[in-house]
Order: C-alpha cells, then sequence, then structure tokens
C-alpha cells in the first residue's frame, strides 16, 4: 500500500512532464479511454518488472526467512502459485496506475498546449492525504515493534514465583514395578550427592503448563454447591525447594510414610476456597482425605497468557521426570558428572536433558519471530515511506527553481529556504503521527489483552515512533531543501 500510494503521489506529481505528450494525443484524435489503459499498461509494465526483481530476491532471500521463522519453505511453481502471484501483481499495478490515469487522462488538450494547466486545491490535497495515509501506517509498525519488543522483554524478565535459571530437566522410565520404582527413587537421591548439584527432585507433567487436574473437593466451610477445578502437580521430595517456590505458610511435605496424606495448595486455591487458617485443616477429594500442611506462594506453572490458576501439590517418592538445580559455577562438570550417574542408572538409554529456561522461552516462539518479522517489515515501510517522499522532495525543488533563485536574490538564507520547503512535508508526516497514536494504542491493546500479565502502552512508545517518523521524513526533504537552496540563483534563473 506504502509503495502504491508512492507510485501515485510521484505520477501525479510529475504530470506537468506529460502535458504536452497528453495534449497533443488528444488534438491528434486519442480517446480518455486510450489514454487510461496507455497510463495502466505503463503501471503493470513497471509492476510486472518489478515482480522479476522480486523473484531473484525471494530465491536469495528465502533462506533467511525460514531461519528466522524456523519454517522449511521452499519454491515451487505451481498453478496456484503462480495465479496468485500474477492476480496479486496485477492487483497491485491497477490500485497504483487508476488514479495516475483518470487524473492525467482528464486534461482539456485546449488548457494544456496554452500552459494554464494549474494544479487544483482537490489534487493537492488528494496528494497530501496520501503522504499522510502512508506515514500513518509507518508509524503504526515502528509503535506495533517497539510494544511487542517491551511485552516479550517483560515476559523474559518477569518473577514466575520459581527459578528457571540453571534448572536441567530430564525422563527418566517409570513403569508400574516396584523394584524399579525403588532403584528410580534411589537414583534421584543419589543426585543430590554429586559435587556442583544443588538440589534434585522428580515431578510428572512440567512447569509450562502441562498438568493434571482435578474438581469434586469438600473442605471446611465450603459454600453448598461451589466447586473449583484446582491443577494437580505431582512431586517428589524436595521439589518446591529444587523449582525455588517459596511457602508463605506451613511447612513442605515430610519424608515419612503420612507424606501420602498430607497436601499443599498455593495462594490462590486457598483464596477461591476461603479458607482462613489453612495449615492443619483437612479436605476430601476421591473419598480420600489429606491435610493441608503448607501454603505455597503463587507461581506461574503455564504461559503467562493464563493467569495463576489454584493448584495443590501431592507427594509421591518418584515421578517420572527428574529436576536438577545446578551450581551455575560448575554446569558443565556437574551435568557430565550427572550423565554418567544416569548411563549406569539406565545403561544404554541417552541422557537427553533440557534447561528448563529452554522449555518456557519455547512457549513465546511464535512471539519471538512476530517480534523479528515486525522488525523487518516496520524497516521496509520506513524505507519505503522515505523513499517516497525523498522523490516528491526532490520534484518539488525541481519545480520550484525558480521562486527559490528568486528568494535568494533578495536575500534569502540557506535555513529559511530549508524550512520553507520542509515545513508542508513535516507537517503532514506530525499529523500522520496524531492519527496513529490512537490506532496503534486500540491495535497492540487488543494483542497485549492475550496475556494475563502485560505491560503499560505508555507514552514513551509514542513519542520515539513519531521521533522516529519526523527524522525519517525530515532526513530526505532537508537533503533535498539544502541541495536546491545551495544551487546558484544566477544559473537556475538562467535556465528558466
Amino acid at each position: 500500500m506504502i509503495a502504491c500510494i508512492n507510485f501515485m503521489n510521484l505520477s501525479t506529481a510529475k504530470a506537468s512532464r506529460r502535458l504536452k505528450e497528453i495534449g497533443i494525443k488528444k488534438v491528434v484524435g486519442a480517446t480518455r479511454a486510450t489514454l487510461i489503459r496507455q497510463f495502466i499498461g505503463e503501471s503493470i509494465l513497471m509492476t510486472f518488472l518489478s515482480l522479476l526483481v522480486a523473484i531473484v530476491f525471494i530465491v536469495l532471500l528465502l533462506p533467511v526467512f525460514n531461519e528466522i521463522t524456523g519454517k522449511a519453505l521452499h519454491i515451487t511453481f505451481s498453478f496456484g502459485l503462480v495465479a496468485s502471484v500474477l492476480g496479486i501483481t496485477l492487483l497491485t499495478a491497477l490500485v497504483a496506475g487508476s488514479y495516475p490515469a483518470f487524473y492525467l487522462s482528464r486534461f482539456n488538450p485546449v488548457f494544456v498546449l496554452k500552459g494554464k494547466l494549474t494544479t487544483s486545491f482537490g489534487e493537492l490535497m488528494v496528494r497530501k492525504g496520501l503522504v499522510v495515509f502512508q506515514f500513518t501506517l509507518t508509524v503504526i509498525f515502528i509503535a506495533a515493534v517497539l510494544i511487542v519488543y517491551r511485552q516479550l522483554n517483560f515476559i523474559q524478565s518477569k518473577n514466575l514465583g520459581y527459578s528457571r535459571d540453571h534448572i536441567i530437566h530430564f525422563d527418566i522410565p517409570l513403569e508400574n514395578d516396584s523394584a524399579q520404582f525403588v532403584a528410580a527413587s534411589t537414583f534421584v537421591q543419589s543426585l543430590n550427592s554429586i559435587p556442583g548439584v544443588v538440589s534434585a527432585s522428580s515431578y510428572y507433567h512440567n512447569l509450562t503448563g502441562d498438568h493434571g487436574a482435578i474438581a469434586g473437593f469438600e473442605w471446611p466451610g465450603k459454600t453448598p454447591g461451589m466447586d473449583i477445578e484446582f491443577s494437580n502437580l505431582e512431586v517428589g521430595y524436595n521439589f518446591l525447594e529444587t523449582a525455588g517456590i517459596r511457602m508463605k505458610e506451613g511447612r513442605n511435605f515430610s519424608k515419612t510414610p503420612n507424606a501420602s496424606n498430607e497436601i499443599i495448595f498455593n495462594e490462590t486455591a486457598i483464596r477461591q476456597m476461603g479458607l482462613r487458617n489453612p495449615v492443619g485443616k483437612r479436605v476430601k477429594f476421591w473419598g480420600m482425605e489429606r491435610e493441608i500442611i503448607g501454603v505455597a506462594a503463587d507461581f506461574n506453572f503455564e504461559s503467562l497468557y493464563q493467569p495463576v490458576k489454584p493448584c495443590f501439590f501431592q507427594v509421591y517418592p518418584v515421578m517420572p521426570n527428574v529436576m536438577v538445580r545446578i551450581n551455575a559455577a560448575a554446569e558443565d562438570a556437574t551435568i557430565a558428572s550427572i550423565a554418567r550417574s544416569f548411563n549406569t542408572f539406565i545403561p544404554g538409554m541417552a541422557f537427553d536433558y533440557r534447561f528448563l529456561g529452554e522449555d518456557y522461552n519455547a512457549l513465546y516462539a511464535s512471539e519471538k519471530r512476530i517480534s523479528v518479522l515486525a522488525r523487518y517489515f516496520a524497516g521496509l515501510a520506513i524505507l519505503i515511506a522515505g523513499l517516497g517522499l525523498f522523490g516528491l522532495a526532490a520534484f518539488s525543488a525541481q519545480r520550484r527553481q525558480k521562486e527559490i533563485g528568486i528568494r535568494k536574490v533578495i536575500g534569502a538564507s540557506v535555513s529559511g529556504i530549508v524550512q520553507m520547503m520542509s515545513a508542508d512535508y513535516l507537517r503532514l508526516v506530525a499529523m500522520a503521527i496524531v492519527l496513529a497514536i490512537p490506532l496503534a494504542w486500540y491495535v497492540m491493546s487488543r494483542w497485549l489483552e492475550n496475556f494475563s500479565y502485560r505491560i503499560d502502552i505508555g507514552w514513551s512508545v509514542f513519542i520515539i515512533s513519531g521521533g522516529i517518523a519526523l527524522v525519517v521524513a525530515a532526513i530526505p526533504i532537508s537533503y533535498q531543501s539544502i541541495k536546491s537552496a545551495l544551487v546558484n540563483p544566477v544559473k537556475s534563473l538562467r535556465t528558466e
């Protein structure tokens, strides 16, 4: 759209160069329909030549694009693809060429050949409106990139209520066999004696959204008819310490046979249950009775798209997923020691471990790709909009060459001429910024609503976006203005 706007603006702005051609063609019998077909044809020719250049760029940049997006796209010239590309190209040509074609073809040949054709107020408003529109889009792009970047930074730095740094986890085979349970439990306990291991435990599912859920709980003072679905986190001993989850009240699980009758809820669960002084109270579910021994601080065990849900912990001697917190100072050596212990416990099975932080980051892989792609798109929008202004400023300076010469002769300074020529365009960009701010705020607020935990869109985003747009506009305009202002007025007036 921005490129189409550039084509429309430059085509109509340079119409004066084609006035004689249009006038003569009309005098010798060319109809308006003939001229429209000619100008549309020129637009189609230019667009299809651009398509050839685009295909070359696609071939060169596709590997980079695949790397950014995590895809494995390749070019296959099927009928559907060719038809789509040709259709998009033709549509672009028609959109870009339609206004110039209808605009240029309407000129009266008498006025054209007499040189009495003047730029109408409506034409100027359309041209200025298109400049405002393209810079509005550009500012929205820039603001969106900044907001996505800040939200992703917020996600990466947010305190989740547990620690994901220097923690590895891996699976162990655990079938319904008592001897294997004992061996697995012994293996997990032995990890705590390895130098460099801070703490080790086991758990079921994961901390990035994969967990069970149970309803049908009974507790003291429960409102009749009320039911809450609790996320079920089945863990081994020392899990809360290993994960860095704090206790708000009570204690952790005891390493006794009675531990199977103990339960720990998070703060959200206790709050929704309406329990006061919950430690020591008893709850029932599925015919089992458990004693609440503690309340864990809330932590995000799902992505930040979700709020913290009510959950509870129940303990088992060993679970199929092992979590190990490692001393950061000896990470590689510690992992090697864990691998040797793993291979002794399970000979012939590969030690396939992952860092907990990597699992968390994987939750937002698509957002990261959006962020990277948005930066490229914003860069292209800035480039195309800047090129359009560069062309318009160059043509405007050329048309005002005589005026600039006269102004210099009667004493105008270079800075005064630059200011005069830049003011109109910079006012248009300022208007675009004003229009873009509420639109960008609305669009990005809707995107942020997907997250339960999100940043506030501050004014700094729009100040930076507007500043970038003004700089992008000022550079080509100032260059052309300074270039024109420095021309010897004698030379420009003689040329005229």
